[in-house]
């Protein structure tokens, strides 16, 4: 498997998180890359053309969202909570809805 391109940890910028996560496609996708770590770029419910999906993946892993790699034809998408966690304490919960007094 092969990682993409995507800012170190440190250079993680708030306001790119925030216009990454500020569209309602590219929010339900980090929604699904946190429900589902692997995950491959698929639309499967969304109403996107593909090449519009491609784009949205593009600009959340140069935001620092999330890592991709390729593997063979697919490309796998992780969510890089911990890197945004230690970036922006709070910020991932508080987006995704997470209780994490309990």
């Amino acid at each position: 498997m092969r990682p993409l391109a995507q800012p170190a940890s440190d250079s993680i910028e708030l306001v790119s998180v925030l216009h990454a996560l500020g569209d309602p496609v590219r929010l339900e996708l980090v929604r699904r890359a946190w429900a589902t770590p692997g995950l491959t770029c698929s639309a499967d419910g969304l109403s996107v053309p593909a090449s519009t999906l491609t784009n949205h993946w593009r600009i959340l892993r140069e935001a620092g969202v999330v890592s991709m790699t390729v593997d063979g034809r697919h490309r796998r998408i992780q969510l890089r909570a911990e890197d945004l966690r230690a970036r922006f304490p709070g910020l991932l919960d508080l987006i995704l809805g997470i209780d994490t007094e309990s």
